[in-house]
């Protein structure tokens, strides 16, 4: 089946050469990006999604032009995946790239967006049955800084963890922030329960500012279930009742086993059942 990708306000044949050499997103991964779930020919959470993009665009200082907003993002989004036969269930990357240029002299600060679609598997709306199995990474640390929270293109410390993850033959790893304490893994945020409570490191911690995280500690407090945010040791990995990943495509993925330590998910598969599925 022919496949389609979306480029500055063109539809091209997936493969179509998009960047030059000098284009700052490969040359310094100058920008960023969102990954995205598409239900139904809806976009999930699409509020929360754009919010965190824009607030992201701002911040690298990109000079956001008045045609480049959330709903013709949306839109764009939608049509894509109608021309790609993925709109029952899609996982949608959206980038933003800076253009060409060095390290001081950019030719604009225009975004430019790339949007790319591929179909879900067929159990993407069920909690999965066998837990994951989860190790920390060592050797390598996220920075926590104003950038820290940001999905950017610059992504070395997750995919050095990722590779780890691969030798070790794990589900996912831990990521370390540079004070050596747990910020994220490498496509998740961590959720720990302990005595009942809920507890997940703050941003200020340097993990990624999750759009299911940021749902999550909404509807869960409303809730009525005690959820705090502070920082998470490793130590505190090891005496939790419970781990659970978060993301924007699968919502809760609970965690069997991190090193030696194993869990349950009595919690988790009740929090899935409740506000996920």
């Amino acid at each position: 089946m022919d496949q389609y990708i979306y480029f500055d306000g063109k539809i091209l044949p997936a493969g179509s050469p998009l960047i030059s050499a000098d284009n700052r997103g490969l040359r310094y991964g100058d920008g960023l990006f969102e990954t995205i779930k598409v239900v139904n020919n809806t976009i999930l959470r699409e509020q929360l999604h754009f919010e965190r993009l824009f607030q992201g665009m701002e911040l690298l200082q990109f000079n956001i032009p008045p045609h480049c907003t959330a709903a013709s993002l949306a839109s764009q989004v939608l049509q894509l995946c109608k021309k790609n036969k993925v709109e029952k269930a899609a996982r949608v990357r959206l980038t933003v790239l800076r253009g060409n240029g060095g390290l001081y002299d950019p030719e604009h600060l225009h975004p430019q967006i790339i949007i790319q679609t591929w179909a879900l598997p067929d159990n993407y709306m069920q909690l999965n049955e066998n837990g994951l199995v989860v190790d920390v990474c060592t050797g390598i640390a996220k920075s926590c800084d104003v950038l820290s929270h940001l999905k950017s293109n610059n992504y070395l410390p997750y995919i050095m963890a990722a590779f780890y993850a691969k030798k070790n033959r794990l589900n996912d790893a831990l990521v370390l922030n540079s004070h050596n304490r747990v910020c994220d893994t490498t496509i998740a945020n961590i959720f720990l329960v302990k005595d009942g409570q809920l507890v997940t490191p703050p941003l200020s911690e340097g993990c990624v500012a999750g759009v299911m995280r940021r749902y999550l500690l909404t509807v869960v407090a409303e809730a009525g279930y005690i959820i705090k945010e502070i920082p998470v040791t490793i130590e505190m990995i090891q005496s939790a009742n419970e781990m659970f990943l978060t993301n924007a495509l699968y919502g809760i993925r609970w965690v069997k086993q991190c090193g030696e330590k194993t869990y349950s998910n009595q919690l988790s598969a009740e929090l899935y059942r409740r506000f996920v599925h």
